[in-house]
Parts: structure tokens; C-alpha cells; sequence
């Protein structure tokens, strides 16, 4: 019987090629955006899941009050690590992380800058990421041990096979004790190499004085469960370690101990009142809702296409009820025909992915492939065509067996109102979900180009940063002797990230048990603000004495109106730095600038005059020097000055985009996707236009006879459709501004939305569609009434 079936359903797609070739295109289409986005999605919830036991893996965090409002941070304090694992015997790793950090290898006269972590011993027994050579249990324990992934193995040593091999780090001799294959791409933590934690602690200074302080939060710190434990049964456990061993540590912030499952890391990136609250995955289910909703269109278009051309399978339907069929046979043989559809379909749609999928990966950073060699791929893939070739067939398959065999075998098949109804309808649908879609798009295109252009409070144009080498002054009198450079300074970070937030333990008006945390930068000259353009609103710069500027502070606007100071200039407030609380004057302010969140409010800032916390050189290149030639000029200079012989630099300009890069993939995806959906609406109307214009050729004919114009005819057949688009207008503009308000509500600095968008939007789908359908109905209005009364 099912053999029946199919010849039958491949017979009905050979004898009518044009709309089969319609059907299975537009099918096809849809079913790769639904695809691709399955795969994108795949990708997105896959990271970090590639570690074997990623379940029982954790971030520590602080959950902490600051003036009221509930904040998270991944940023802890060290002596946390040993308290975990002192105080909760449920908690197998407590392991800290400090980085990423640029280090320079050097084998002989190869130099390479690589970027890794300084992690603590255990390191490799908590992420347990596969290793080609070496023990995890012992490659970090030494303080001169390096583990490198196979990726550095060869290019610094031209071999994967160095275990034992010394490599040269900033004059240190480390001696590689592991190598580890090369990180996924769907890893949330990347790095080249891992040196041990206990490194770092080993140099002195601030580092090893923070192993035992409670009110340094510079590090990351990691924690894995033993098995069969679930976080609930540990947190009541963890979450007061902070008051139990250091009560009189910032008690206004009232710190609690939290931690973020693996799982969740790339996911999750937002977080409110301290819990996590958004992030990437978002849109992973915005993206999901579109794919399906194409989906949805291309199955629209076969179902359209299907029910409209009724009447060619009317008579079919009443001879083989007369002969003996069931409805519910006739169901099985229209669905049958559907899934055949969606089978051809799926084979094109693949091949379509396949092709299309470099570009893809090249638009949006990615590195997705079809997983051909997983079983579970293909029984997936085979669900994907069932549940499509069902849904693509159901309404043909319920409305074609309804025909009643008298009626038909008569000739008399209802193609009135009724019958049109449910194909209008869908029309609508279609065109509804498209639209919305274009106008999300544009509104996404719209804030991200709202907040590029917002003023950013600083001048970025031709100003470079590189990391800081020794022998600043002498470095900076060469730079300028050049002329190539009109400014320089030193800084801690640059503009457009922020190092670390420093607490503020007193300011005039404080009010009991309140919190403060600035953001902290720390300057190296008097340049720091004529270099990156960033003006003074009141007070003045730091003098260049550092017996003098080491007590004076210059803060940004909004910290001033964050401490409600009328008058700050003069005032003293009072930090906790290297241990112990200093005072510092307030000596200037200046105004905001961007820093690592272009779409939220500035954040409130201080900067501080201390050289030997200062690691990026800035400078600005002159206005009319070719940058090519500035930067040859530059570089020996360079090369020169610096220990390990390099040059590597970035404009902040390109810093300042990557600020971007989630909303503009988002952008991209959806105007992608738009595109795509746009393409299969008007698919189904060209093929639809195509049949309503062959079922009224005889009309057309008649109406020509009797004086009707070109135009008028024109006007006829293409009316209904450009009505059917305009419903969906009314219907998608409300729906769109709906969701679009809600999506721009998740940012601080936002774009209006111009009754400018909905007009454009409208007009542009109203001329695609009078060009989709108004092809058919010129080639229909231009026959020859001759030719299409010919029957008659």
C-alpha cells in the first residue's frame, strides 16, 4: 500500500514540474534557515560541555550590596579558595585563576607573544582537558613548569613532542611539563599556555600579601562538587564564609558567596539583583521562535499552493472514493506526497547549508559544521522531515479528502469565499511574521548605529595602545622627536576597559553602613587626558609630582553625582589600597567616557597618579601622517626599547567596536534570516499570482474583448494581493513595536523607534510583492485573448 503511495506522490511531482519545483524550493529554503539556526543554536548551548564532568564545575562569585542594589562579580578574594575547601568537605577542587596575561616565549631567536592563564595547581584536575602528554595531577605543582597547548607546542618549538623542553618567559627558564590538545572553539575560557598560580604568588608584592587578605577581589576562582552533590545541598554552607572569617571586611557591602554552574557561563552573562538573569541565551530562543516561524512560511507556501490547486485533484479524489477509498486512505496519500516533498526538500535544503555555511561562519565569527558522522544528527534530521512533511500537509491533506465524490465527479467544487478564506488567512500569516521580522531587524541595525555614534567622551581617531615597556621616558622623547606622534601616556588600562572597582570607605555625605565601589584607573603623567581628549570640567591635572599627585584623586562626572557632592573640588575622600586606607583630595573632574559598555551610563570612575601600577602605553598619531608610514617609523622604536624585540599595538577605534560584537551578530543573524523569510513569502505569492492568473485566463480573455486596458487588468489581479500584504502590515507593525520596546528596554542608552521605520518597512513589502505578483499578472494581462479563448 505505502509503495502505492509513493509512485502515486512522485507521479503527481513529475506531471506538474513548475509547482513542484515552487513547493520543494520554498520548502527547501525554509528548511535550511531552520537548519542553520539549529545548528547555530547547537553551537551556542554546546560551550564548555565538551569537559568531562562540566556538571559538577563552578565560578565562584560574590553576590554583594552596593547602595541598595543587588550585584554579582566574578571578581573574589583568595583566601576564599582554602575556606571552601576547609569549611565544606562537599567541594573536591577549589582552584584560583588569574588572567589572561600576554606572556613572551622565547626558544632561541623565536619570540612569540601568547596568551594563557596563571592557574593553581589543580587546575587540569577540575577542567580536565584532554592532554596528549604529561600528568594533571602534577604539571602545575613546580613554579617553573609551563603547560602549553599543542597549537603553541609547534609554533614555538616546531614539534608537539616538548615535554622537558625550557622555554624562555620574560627571563624566567620554565620547563614545559604538559601538553594539552588545543582549546575548542566552544570553550568559554581560551588560552595558550597555563603557568602555576603559585608563579605569580612566588614574585611578591601586592599578589602574595592578597593569599591572606579578605578585601582584595582581583581573581577568579573555580570549585567542582564531588559526585552525587548538587549545589543546594552546599550553598546555605558557603554562602557566609565572608562574615565568618573576616566580619569587619566592607560589612556595608554585605557579601555573600555564590556560585554559576558551568553550564551556564556563556549562556547567562547577565545578572540581576545577583542572580543570573539573561545573556546570549535570549537569543538562543528569539533565534529558535525565528527559525520556526520560517519554517512555518515555507509550509504556509505548500499548503497554499497545495489547497489552491483543488481542482485538478478534485476529480482524482472523487474516482478513487467511488472505487473504494477512505478518507483516511486519501489523508495517508496526501501526506505521504507531502513528506515526499519534504524528503527532496531536506536533501536540497542540506546541500544548501553545506554551501552556504563557510560564509556563514566567516559573517558571524563561527565555526559550525554539519555533523554528518552523529547518529543522533541523522535520527533528528529524519524527525525534522516527518514533523515537517506532517505539518506542510496536514490542511491539504483534511481539505482535499473532504470533496464529496457527487459533487466532484460533476464538476461542482466550492472555490467561492469559503474555500479562499483559509488560503488568505496564511497569506496573511506569512507576510505578517516576515515583516515583523524585517522591522526587528532594522530596529536592531538602528540601536547599535545609536550607540556607536553616541559621544564616547574621548577621542579615539589615530589613537593607538600597546603594552608598556620599560624605559618610558626615554621610549616617549623618541616617539615624538619622530613627529609622527603628537601625544603620549601610561595608563593601567585603556579607555575602553576597566581593571578593577575600588572600594570607597568614606566621602563627605555618606550615609550609615552605605557602599561605594569606583572604577580604577591609574595614570603615569600628565598627559593622560590631553591624549585621549578627554576635558576637564573642573579643578585641574595632576602636576607631575609624585610626592604631590600620590594624595590627589581626579574624578569622572558621574562619580561626583554618585557621592552627591555639590562641591567636590577640595574634598577628601578615603580608600582602602595595598592593605591599609589612604586619603586622596579631590583635585579635578572630568567629564564621562565610555568605558566596556556602550549602552549602558558611564561608569563612575577615578583615576590616581601611580606609575608603578601602569601597564599600556597610548599615543596619537599626528592628524595628516599616513598611518602605514607612521607606524614603520614606529616600529624600530619600538623593537629597540623593548626586551623581547616586538611591536604589537591596536587602535582604539577597532578596541572600541568589539564593544559591539554581540549586538552586530545579532544584527547580522537577524537581517540574515529576514532576507531568507522575505524570500519564501514571496516565493508562495509568485506561485499562487502564477495559479490565480491561469484559473482566470478565460476572464482575463473576455475582459479584453470588451475594452478592458492593460492596467486595468493589472489592477485586477494584483489587488487582493497587495491587500493581503497591507492586512499583514497593520497586523505586524503593533506586534513588532511591541517586542522591539521590550528588547531595547534591556539597555540603559537606547534608540527611539521612528514612526520612519514601520513606513519604510511597509512600503518595501508592498513593492515586493507588487513586483512578485505583478510579473504573472503583466504576462497574463498581455496574452492574446485569442490564445485563452481558443477552448471556447
Amino acid at each position: 500500500m505505502f509503495t502505492t503511495y509513493f509512485t502515486t506522490a512522485w507521479r503527481n511531482l513529475i506531471r506538474n514540474k513548475v509547482y513542484s519545483v515552487l513547493n520543494i524550493l520554498g520548502l527547501a529554503a525554509g528548511m535550511a534557515v531552520a537548519l542553520l539556526i539549529g545548528l547555530w543554536v547547537r553551537d551556542q548551548t554546546s560551550y564548555d560541555k565538551f569537559l568531562p564532568g562540566y556538571q559538577q564545575a563552578y565560578q565562584v562569585r560574590f553576590r554583594y550590596s552596593d547602595n541598595g542594589a543587588i550585584r554579582s562579580t566574578v571578581h573574589v578574594c583568595l583566601p576564599l579558595a582554602v575556606a571552601l575547601k576547609n569549611d565544606i568537605p562537599e567541594i573536591e577542587y577549589s582552584v584560583p585563576k588569574f588572567g589572561p596575561v600576554a606572556s613572551m616565549f622565547t626558544v632561541g631567536n623565536k619570540r612569540l607573544n601568547i596568551n594563557g592563564f596563571l592557574a593553581g595547581d589543580e587546575f587540569l584536575q577540575l577542567f580536565r582537558y584532554p592532554l596528549l602528554s604529561g600528568k594533571a595531577e602534577t604539571a602545575l605543582k613546580d613554579i617553573s613548569s609551563v603547560v602549553v597547548t599543542e597549537s603553541t607546542a609547534i609554533a614555538v618549538f616546531g614539534t608537539r613532542d616538548v615535554v622537558g623542553r625550557v622555554v624562555d618567559i620574560y627571563g624566567e627558564k620554565c620547563h614545559v611539563t604538559a601538553v594539552m590538545k588545543d582549546v575548542p572553539k566552544n570553550s568559554t575560557m581560551q588560552f595558550g599556555f597555563l603557568r602555576p598560580f603559585s608563579a605569580f604568588v612566588a614574585g611578591g608584592g601586592w599578589v602574595k600579601a592578597a593569599v591572606t587578605n579578605w578585601d582584595d577581589c582581583f581573581f577568579d576562582l573555580f570549585a567542582s562538587l564531588r559526585p552525587g552533590i548538587n549545589y543546594d545541598q552546599v550553598e546555605p554552607k558557603m554562602r557566609m564564609l565572608v562574615k565568618k572569617y573576616s566580619p569587619d571586611s566592607w560589612p556595608a557591602f554585605q557579601r555573600q558567596v555564590t556560585m554559576q554552574p558551568m553550564a551556564d557561563w556563556h549562556l547567562y552573562t547577565d545578572f540581576k539583583d545577583g542572580y543570573p538573569s539573561g545573556g546570549i541565551i535570549e537569543y538562543v530562543r528569539l533565534f529558535s521562535i525565528i527559525g520556526l516561524l520560517v519554517l512555518l512560511i515555507a509550509c504556509i507556501n505548500f499548503m497554499n499552493l497545495s489547497t489552491a490547486r483543488s481542482e485538478k485533484r478534485a476529480r482524482e479524489v472523487g474516482i478513487r472514493k467511488v472505487i473504494g477509498s477512505s478518507r483516511k486512505g486519501l489523508i495517508v496519500q496526501f501526506l505521504t506526497e507531502a513528506a515526499v516533498i519534504a524528503s527532496v526538500s531536506a536533501i536540497l535544503a542540506l546541500a544548501i547549508v553545506q554551501v552556504i555555511l563557510p560564509g556563514f561562519n566567516a559573517l558571524i565569527g563561527t565555526q559550525i559544521s554539519v555533523p554528518y558522522g552523529s547518529p543522533v544528527f541523522w535520527l533528528v534530521f529524519a524527525g525534522y522531515i516527518l514533523v515537517t512533511g506532517l505539518l506542510a500537509g496536514s490542511r491539504p491533506a483534511f481539505y482535499l479528502s473532504s470533496f464529496q465524490p457527487v459533487k466532484v465527479l460533476k464538476g461542482v467544487v466550492t472555490t467561492g469565499p469559503s474555500a479562499t478564506r483559509g488560503r488568505k488567512a496564511l497569506v496573511v500569516l506569512q507576510f505578517t511574521c516576515s515583516i515583523a521580522l524585517i522591522i526587528g531587524t532594522v530596529v536592531v541595525y538602528q540601536q547599535i548605529e545609536y550607540a556607536r555614534n553616541r559621544p564616547r567622551g574621548y577621542d579615539s581617531n589615530r589613537l593607538l595602545a600597546t603594552a608598556a615597556i620599560s624605559d618610558y621616558p626615554v621610549i616617549k622623547r623618541e616617539l615624538l622627536a619622530t613627529g609622527m606622534v603628537t601625544s603620549m601616556t601610561r595608563s593601567t588600562v585603556t579607555a575602553t576597559y576597566i581593571a578593577s572597582r575600588n572600594t570607597i570607605e568614606e566621602w563627605p555625605g555618606r550615609l550609615p553602613n552605605e557602599g561605594l565601589t569606583l572604577a580604577y584607573n591609574a595614570v603615569a603623567d600628565t598627559d593622560y587626558f590631553r591624549t585621549l581628549g578627554m576635558p576637564l570640567v573642573a579643578g585641574r591635572n595632576f602636576t607631575g609630582n609624585f610626592g604631590e599627585d600620590s594624595l590627589d584623586v581626579i574624578l569622572n562626572e558621574s562619580a561626583v553625582r554618585r557621592m552627591r557632592l555639590k562641591q567636590p573640588l577640595g574634598q577628601s575622600i578615603r580608600w582602602h589600597v595595598s592593605n591599609s586606607p589612604q586619603r586622596l583630595r579631590i583635585v579635578g573632574v572630568v567629564k564621562d567616557i565610555l568605558t566596556d559598555n556602550p549602552f549602558s551610563a558611564p561608569e563612575p570612575q577615578l583615576y590616581v597618579f601611580q606609575p608603578d601600577a601602569t601597564f599600556v602605553f597610548m599615543f596619537r598619531l599626528a592628524p595628516r601622517v599616513n598611518t602605514h608610514v607612521a607606524l614603520s617609523r614606529l616600529e624600530p622604536i619600538f623593537r629597540k626599547n623593548n626586551s623581547d624585540g616586538s611591536f604589537n599595538y591596536q587602535f582604539m577605534d577597532d578596541n572600541y567596536s568589539t564593544l559591539f560584537s554581540l549586538e552586530t551578530l545579532i544584527g547580522k543573524l537577524a537581517a540574515v534570516f529576514s532576507a531568507l523569510a522575505i524570500f519564501i513569502s514571496c516565493l508562495g505569492l509568485f506561485g499562487l499570482a502564477a495559479y490565480m492568473a491561469e484559473q482566470r485566463t478565460r476572464e482575463i480573455g473576455i475582459r479584453k474583448v470588451l475594452g478592458a486596458s492593460v492596467s486595468q487588468l493589472l489592477l485586477l489581479l494584483s489587488k487582493d494581493f497587495v491587500l493581503l500584504v497591507s492586512v499583514s502590515y497593520l497586523i505586524a507593525s503593533p506586534l513588532a513595536y511591541i517586542l522591539a520596546s521590550r528588547w531595547l528596554q534591556g539597555y540603559d542608552y537606547r534608540t527611539s523607534i521612528g514612526i520612519g521605520v514601520f513606513l519604510l518597512t511597509g512600503l518595501g513589502a508592498l513593492l515586493i510583492a507588487a513586483l512578485t505578483v505583478g510579473y504573472q499578472s503583466v504576462r497574463a494581462a498581455l496574452m492574446n485573448p485569442v490564445t485563452s479563448l481558443r477552448a471556447d
